[in-house]
Formats: structure tokens, sequence, C-alpha cells
């Protein structure tokens, strides 16, 4: 066992607060990680908070989370000490069931293990990237390309998953016209992405107040939801919307973007249950999907692709100690994209 500092919440929605915790022995087939670099997610919050429902205290929140090899086991075949790792949403799974063996960990039949906020195969809880130190099975990190900064790759394990798995999945690249609802944390990656891939792609966002950015990051249009002219002018345009908010939406209006044939994709998770006249998805065979992160291979594949491209995540880098300010932030919609923790801070 070794004792690392950490940031946990003590209770629900408590500050966050310096503490310690312990951390594994190195097993067989387990690497050592040093944090270098830790991404806040909004479901950070929503964990710590109990939005999504009780949860497991203390909790060290973190699932964005890049570093380097310190120490590996005797089994370990796929990483040595030094190299550039990256951890996301999961740090284990039954590894048996049909999900697991088609890469889908993700979806797990016998319960995939949370980064954070989950109980492992051992019985003890899991502990999140918000702290010095990790110990991972190898099969469930990823290595970071060196076209890559840490600090700006930290948030691609879960922001950049997210994204880009729907994205693929949905046939987002040329000829495709794909909408981004909302240019936060998630949504900048969905803009780059779906650019990169070469789709046509507009932002969806609440106002006008983020249009360069948009226009920057690769959006080709840029439209303000708040003005009801919005969804008269945009109907029936779209193969493919994307929505990455945690707010509830009128999917009904949303729905009616779309082409014949058209999905809206929610990464976005709100707390509360939302309605939906179910005419507005059948008529014009449209899909109303949910994606959740990726599985390990697809996740490296997604870090390969952005490295490729030069995509990074726009951060903030900050302090330890900021992150409660950085929470409030978050929720507040005051963040240009990704805040991401320098973890020699802690």
């Amino acid at each position: 066992m070794t004792t690392v500092a950490a940031y946990a919440a003590p209770a629900a929605k408590a500050p966050l607060e310096r503490t310690t915790i312990e951390r594994r022995a190195v097993r067989e087939h387990d690497i050592l990680i040093d944090i270098k670099f830790a991404g806040i997610c909004h479901s950070d919050i929503h964990q710590a908070r109990e939005g999504w429902g009780e949860a497991i205290f203390p909790m060290v929140p973190g699932h964005e989370i890049a570093g380097v090899v310190s120490e590996v086991g005797p089994g370990v075949t796929r990483f040595k000490v030094g190299d550039r790792v990256g951890v996301g949403c999961l740090v284990d799974s039954c590894r048996e069931c049909e999900n697991c063996k088609a890469g889908l960990e993700q979806h797990c039949t016998g319960g995939s293990v949370g980064t954070y906020n989950a109980i492992g195969k051992d019985g003890e809880p899991t502990y999140g990237g918000y702290s010095e130190k990790v110990v991972v099975d190898e099969n469930f990190v990823v290595g970071i390309p060196e076209g890559l900064s840490l600090d700006e790759a930290a948030p691609l394990l879960c922001a950049g998953i997210t994204t880009y798995s729907p994205l693929k999945k949905w046939g987002a690249g040329p000829g495709k016209k794909v909408a981004v609802i909302g240019l936060g944390g998630l949504g900048h990656m969905g803009v780059k992405i779906a650019h990169a891939l070469g789709a046509e792609v507009t932002v969806l966002s609440q106002s006008l107040r983020k249009k360069d950015d948009g226009l920057k990051l690769g959006a080709d249009h840029y439209y303000a939801t708040s003005d009801e002219n919005t969804f008269k002018e945009l109907a029936g345009t779209f193969d493919l919307i994307l929505s990455t908010v945690s707010a509830p939406l009128d999917f009904g209006a949303y729905l009616g973007l779309l082409k014949t044939g058209g999905a809206l994709v929610n990464v976005g998770a709100p707390e509360e249950p939302v309605a939906l006249n179910l005419f507005s998805l059948i008529g014009g065979n449209k899909t109303l999907a949910g994606s959740m992160i990726g599985g390990i291979a697809e996740t490296q594949e997604m870090l390969d692709f952005c490295a490729s491209h030069g995509l990074g995540a726009e951060i903030e880098l900050i302090a330890a100690s900021e992150i409660n300010e950085a929470y409030e932030r978050v929720v507040n919609s005051d963040v240009r994209y990704r805040f991401v923790i320098d973890t020699a801070t802690i």
C-alpha cells in the first residue's frame, strides 16, 4: 500500500478538501502512474453532489487522468516505466461478457468498475484522479501519443471519447451536416472532432456569446437557440445532432431540426426526466439515442486520431486549491473549456 495526497469530498455537497488515501500495492498486471494532470468533468460535480443518486464517500473524483508510468507489475507487457499514459472512466470490467469481448467494456453486463465512486473487484472503493498517484490494471490504461501535451490530453479521456464515439458511430464525415448542442467541455471537443472528420458543423448554443470561439474551433455556423427563428430556419437540416448539455431540452423542437432518418444523440445527462411526444420521432423516421464514453480500444483510437490532427482540449490550468471555485464556475458555464488540475499542487 502507498499513501498519497488527494482532494476528496467528505460528504454529499461538501466542499472538497485535501486528505490522504491508500493506493494498493502493484499487482502482477498493474501499473503505478504518477498523475500529472486531472481534468474536471461536469459528471464529477453531479456525483460529488449526489445529483445522479446515492454515492460513496469520501469521494476522490477525477476520470480524466494523464501521467507517467513509475512502476509496472511483473506480468505487464503493454507499458514500461516512463511511458505517457491516460486513464478514463473505467478501471475494470468482467472481461468475459459479450460486450467486453466486443470492446464495449463500458457496457459490461457483469458490471464495469468506475475510476471513482465505485467498488472494485477487491471490494475496496475506487478513488479517482484528484490525487498524486493511481494504480490501474494495464488493460484499462491507454497510451498518450507524443503529439499531445499531457495537460491538453487529460480531458480527452472523457470529453474526447464521449464525443468521438457517437460521431464515428453515426457517420459524421464529408457530406454530412452535424450540429453540436452546447459549447462547453464536451461540446468544444465535439466541434473539433466533427470538423476533423470532415463534417459541416453547426453549434447550437443558448446565446451567441461564444460564437467567435466556436468558429475558431472548427464550426462552420453558429446559432442561438434562444432565438425562435433558429428552429424555423434550420428545420430539417441535420443528419446528426449531438447534445452535450446536462440540462433538460425541448426534444421535440430539436428533433424538428433533423432530416428524414436523422439522429439526435445524447451524451449530456440531465438529473431530471424529460418529456417527449413520440410523434416527433415517428414523423421522419428519426432516432433519439444515447452514447456512453467508449471502450478501451476506441479510446486509444480517439487519442491517436486527436494526435494526428493536433486536437487537444482547450484548458484552464488550475491549482488543487481552486477545485471548489472551479466547480461553481463549471455549474455557471464559466470555463473555456475544461478545467485541468496541476496535480503537483495537491
